[in-house]
């Protein structure tokens, strides 16, 4: 009950500030219509595949957006610091590790809605998909969202600085993007790309959904990509939740 509570009191401050959600998708719809148009001729190179490129490019976008929005969660960690929430709820008998779970729920949620946001601008701008496909996405996004609000979570709490939330979204953002299939088949990757990607959670995320997006579902690539994204998220979700004992001794 206490992280069902948690949540919808993150929930309530993101329904009534329906604009962040309006300036969150600014960036994507420009990287979107941008890449989309300067890079559409690049499925004519030998080896990607042929197909629309803004077809391939919305998972890319999706993911990135993802990544993007998660990576600011510890933001609203320190805020709960600075204002002495979290030293109120050290007084209640809400379970110490829901309150950061809600933080990864709420985070999770805005990523999905995103996530449909982005996928609705790619059908307007002619891409096509099968619905199975969309749903792995999404889904396949949602659990990015947790591993990235975690780990920023992760930070916040222990580091407690903004500054390195900051620096640890740049550091991440572009490297892990472009480090990935977000926007270029890994066939025409230098096969050093190619060793990086593989063990890179954003493009486990657009391996998960790819073959369904185009599709035909490959189940054994799904099943472990999937697989690997979500062993992840648990295991950075309760690391997270971990970091308010380290919290709870230090006030």
């Amino acid at each position: 009950m206490s992280l069902l509570y948690l949540t919808g009191r993150r929930l309530k401050v993101f329904v009534q500030q329906p604009a962040f959600l309006v300036v969150t998708l600014i960036q994507p719809v420009i990287w979107l219509f941008l890449f989309g148009n300067l890079f559409r001729r690049i499925v004519d190179l030998p080896g990607f595949g042929g197909g629309s490129y803004i077809e391939y490019l919305v998972p890319g976008i999706v993911v990135m957006t993802a990544v993007s929005a998660s990576m600011w969660s510890g933001m609203g960690v320190l805020e709960e610091i600075d204002r002495g929430t979290m030293n109120r709820f050290l007084v209640t008998p809400a379970r110490r590790g829901a309150v950061l779970e809600a933080v990864v729920v709420e985070q999770t949620l805005s990523v999905t809605v995103q996530a449909v946001a982005i996928v609705l601008l790619g059908l307007a701008a002619g891409a096509r998909y099968p619905l199975g496909g969309v749903l792995l996405l999404v889904a396949a996004s949602a659990l990015l969202g947790v591993v990235f609000s975690s780990l920023s979570n992760i930070a916040g709490m222990l580091v407690r600085q903004r500054e390195t939330i900051i620096g640890l979204n740049t550091l991440l953002l572009l490297p892990l993007t472009f480090l990935s299939s977000s926007f270029m088949t890994p066939a025409l990757m230098p096969s050093w790309m190619q060793a990086v990607a593989r063990g890179n959670p954003v493009n486990w995320a657009l391996q998960t959904c790819r073959s369904a997006l185009a599709g035909s579902v490959d189940w054994p690539r799904t099943l472990t990509y999937g697989g690997g994204l979500l062993a992840l998220a648990l295991v950075l979700l309760w690391l997270s939740t971990r970091t308010f004992k380290a919290y709870q001794r230090s006030v």
